[in-house]
């Protein structure tokens, strides 16, 4: 669930198999990026790396930590409960 001040990213970039970039969640900072990263298989499964990227001016400590919690809710917690754990 999407908190008021995000809106739904859709996907920019794709060089598939291995990268795809979402645009931001953020109206207010159109500007942040969320990158996957999908490193070839190594016979046992596909590893997830998402990295965010901001341009200048950087938000500030406090807004970042916001992002990353955001990110990491939707991203690896709706994850995992798709898997049961």
């Amino acid at each position: 669930m999407l908190l008021n001040d995000e809106q739904l990213p859709t996907v920019g970039d794709v060089h598939a198999p291995r990268l795809v970039h979402w645009t931001s969640l953020w109206p207010t900072r159109p500007d942040v990026l969320i990158c996957f990263d999908l490193p070839s298989d190594r016979g046992y499964g596909t590893d997830l790396r998402w990295t965010l990227f901001a341009a200048d001016p950087l938000p500030d400590a406090s807004t970042i930590r916001h992002f990353r919690r955001r990110l990491n809710v939707l991203i690896n917690e709706k994850l995992r409960m798709t898997f049961g754990q």
